[in-house]
């Protein structure tokens, strides 16, 4: 572990700030991947501690087809994606879903696009692994090379973009989401072709800018950050470096190197500090003072480094202070203080989590983890990780759950599930 002394002072200090301004980008429901702070936390929900097929489930609906991406929810929708193939074998169709969220009762149902796929994906992955994102305005669904689709809440098709086929690394599949702030939508585009950032106006899905990235392919998905200057900036993973953009014009403002491989893991970030980790083949945290500019490599702008142990498929988890993530083929469990990186706990043995795609995510002073075989452990928060609950879905789930309410939206391998403390 390397850190600064500066710059865990001036962490320190601006760890104080509220949270204030990102909230007021996400808004409070789970419309993002991620959700309404980008942090994994949803601060107002309070889901059911015990929950499963048979206990307290208010709706369970299947989902046609395969897809590992997230449900996202606005008031009394939930919206879901998924590609099916067809009969002739080569032929995927792309949805969109609409559900009642207190009922489950599909409301309707969008095919974006039909398309043979260009290339093939990981067995583990699907053809629909990007969540959608909606403002209560319009749903978004990213299909990646098959293409961005703008609806209404009612389904009504508004555009849709084509930017062509990405060719992803051994041929593991397509998965980054797509992210909403005011009047632009984000659209990652790092694959081993020429990679790129695009803003596109939400409304007419025209470019607003395009920031072309040194960058191979990269599952992550944007995040807007506040500096503590008031500046908004969009913070992006990478093999070759974490760096961060101003989110008006799309301009590198910041970069830092030392990343592991094909990173897959979303940034954080809270009270003018962004958080960025990867842990394929090499392990790397850090911590970015989000005022900082050029080459952080060695300056006060990186408070601090981890080197071990970091998270590879799951982003990791912000709440109270504290950073949470776990290894995609163990599952075991770190915790690390966000104001300085100081070791809460480290590769801790969870019971029932032990292989993981689900990133994790709290609500009400508890935090969820999804094992990919349905399993989701929920722990408390803090510096000993109590088991409070193990549950079973019944089948796998790849999809990070998403908390809205008294409700926990949770994507199954042939299911969509509403359980609910109500």
């Amino acid at each position: 572990m390397q850190r600064s002394v500066v710059g865990m002072i001036a962490l320190v200090v601006c760890a104080a700030m509220s949270t204030e301004g990102a909230a007021e980008i996400a808004g409070s429901r789970w419309a993002h991947f991620r959700g309404p702070l980008g942090t994994g936390e949803a601060p107002a929900a309070t889901p059911p501690v015990e929950f499963g097929p048979e206990k307290n489930l208010r709706w369970k609906v299947e989902i046609p087809g395969s897809g590992s991406s997230s449900a996202v929810v606005w008031d009394d929708r939930v919206f879901v994606t998924t590609g099916v193939l067809k009969n002739d074998g080569r032929t995927w169709s792309f949805h969109l879903f609409c559900f009642d969220r207190a009922t489950g009762k599909q409301l309707w149902e969008r095919t974006a696009v039909e398309a043979v796929p260009h290339e093939g994906t990981h067995e583990t992955n699907s053809f629909a692994s990007a969540s959608p994102c909606t403002d209560g305005e319009h749903v978004y669904a990213h299909f990646g090379s098959r293409g961005l689709f703008c609806y209404t809440m009612d389904g009504e098709r508004v555009w849709s973009r084509d930017f062509g086929d990405m060719t992803i690394r051994r041929g593991f599949g397509e998965g980054s989401s797509p992210t909403l702030v005011d009047d632009l939508v984000l659209v990652p585009w790092d694959h081993e072709g020429p990679s790129m950032l695009y803003a596109l106006n939400k409304r007419t899905g025209e470019t607003v800018w395009e920031t072309p990235r040194d960058e191979p392919t990269c599952w992550a998905t944007p995040l807007v950050a506040v500096a503590r200057g008031g500046d908004r900036q969009v913070v992006m993973n990478g093999q070759t470096a974490a760096r961060g953009y101003d989110l008006k014009t799309g301009q590198e403002l910041w970069r830092c190197g030392g990343q592991a491989q094909r990173p897959c893991a979303s940034a954080l970030a809270e009270a003018g500090v962004a958080y960025v980790m990867s842990g394929f083949q090499g392990s790397f945290a850090g911590a970015f003072d989000l005022d900082g500019r050029g080459d952080l490599a060695g300056s006060k702008a990186l408070l601090w480094s981890l080197d071990h142990d970091t998270p590879d498929v799951a982003s990791p988890l912000l709440v109270d202070g504290k950073i949470y993530y776990y290894k995609e083929k163990t599952g075991l469990l770190s915790c690390v203080e966000a104001a300085t990186g100081a070791t809460v706990y480290e590769t801790k043995r969870i019971p029932g989590v032990g292989r993981t795609y689900a990133s994790p995510i709290a609500a009400a002073g508890r935090i969820y983890l999804t094992d990919r075989s349905g399993a989701i452990t929920v722990i408390q928060t803090g510096d000993d990780p109590q088991v409070l609950a193990e549950n079973d879905m019944g089948e796998g789930v790849d999809a990070t759950p998403a908390a809205d309410g008294k409700d926990l939206f949770i994507r199954g391998e042939r299911h969509l599930f509403c359980v609910s403390a109500e």
